[in-house]
């Protein structure tokens, strides 16, 4: 069953749905304890949804899925999207639920709970530590989109999979109805450029890299899975949807404004260390991370908030920005 009927992710005639614009890579947040803080969660995808986000996606690598329970993240989903139906603009916030593992039988299966939970389509990462090669990939994609009741978004992380996509696999991937985006993270420019090109007109490339969404976009690509639309999604809704205008100069100024931060998120320590250490002196959660992560040590911290002031997310005090106005450019700080 296609379920996206969204604006965000509107079905184009064919019964694809098509997904575009900024899409929130959630953190998880935990209390003290360590367990998982549903009240925090609720506030931050209540806020993310005021701020006019296109999508969040649950229980990705920035939602430390690794950690998290099965039940857990069950939770992390139901409660996500249990919040953003609170609003009449759940109408247009899609929810992507991140369910890919190393073992395709467990996939399906989460990405049938994430389906009886509400969730619109899957984010599947690619299998890791076993590695697969380029056939056994396509089938463990065929098999997750066959069996698992949601629409897919190929999840391409090298980095962390240590298995690269490849190209001609994910155009071929395409072609199946029920695979309808890939995230892209490769950070190979050819790769992106060549995907770009040959997708079918119905299927969604999405950056997978902050720092890359300005140049994925130009390519033909729809929008991004962002980790710094936690702290910022307004303003990466606005690079989105400025580029989809053909408004590149607004684009180029938010990519360069935000350019900073994009890079300080991955600075000190590997994702979410640092966004959750922003989010906190930002005052939107607390730094609590699940061992091995650990939260951002004094000198990288230090220098993060250093970025978060001089892009005014917090004021020199050290205290949360109390207020936004709207520019062509983003939500600014106002005194």
């Amino acid at each position: 069953m296609t379920r996206i009927n969204r604006t965000n992710g509107m079905s184009n005639g064919t019964g694809r749905p098509t997904l575009h614009g900024a899409f929130t890579a959630l953190v998880t947040p935990f209390a003290a304890d360590g367990s998982l803080d549903e009240a925090s969660l609720r506030q931050l995808v209540r806020w993310q949804v005021l701020a006019g986000i296109d999508g969040l996606v649950p229980c990705g690598t920035t939602g430390e899925s690794p950690t998290l329970t099965q039940a857990e993240r069950d939770r992390v989903i139901a409660l996500t999207v249990e919040t953003v139906a609170e609003r009449p603009s759940r109408s247009r916030v899609t929810v992507i639920a991140g369910t890919g593992t190393n073992d395709t039988a467990a996939t399906i299966a989460a990405t049938r709970r994430a389906a009886e939970l509400g969730a619109d389509a899957a984010l599947v990462v690619a299998p890791y530590y076993n590695r697969p090669d380029q056939r056994m990939l396509e089938a463990h994609y065929r098999a997750v989109a066959d069996e698992g009741g949601l629409p897919i978004v190929v999840y391409n992380v090298p980095s962390r999979t240590g298995t690269n996509i490849e190209a001609a696999t994910l155009l071929r991937l395409a072609e199946h109805p029920r695979i309808v985006a890939v995230k892209e993270a490769s950070g190979n420019l050819d790769q992106i450029a060549w995907i770009c090109r040959n997708r079918p007109s119905d299927f969604s490339v999405l950056a997978g890299d902050d720092s890359w969404t300005l140049a994925a976009l130009a390519m033909g690509g729809h929008g991004v899975v962002s980790v710094a639309s936690n702290e910022i999604p307004g303003e990466m809704v606005a690079l989105c949807a400025a580029a989809r205008a053909g408004d590149w100069d607004t684009a180029r100024r938010i990519h360069d404004r935000w350019l900073p931060l994009f890079r300080a998120n991955f600075a000190g320590g590997p994702n979410p260390v640092p966004v959750k250490a922003a989010l906190s002196m930002i005052g939107l959660i607390g730094d609590v991370l699940r061992p091995p992560l650990l939260p951002l040590e004094e000198s990288a911290r230090q220098s993060l908030a250093d970025v978060l002031r001089q892009a005014g997310l917090v004021e020199l005090s050290g205290g949360r920005i109390v207020r936004t106005e709207r520019t062509d450019v983003g939500e600014q700080v106002v005194a």
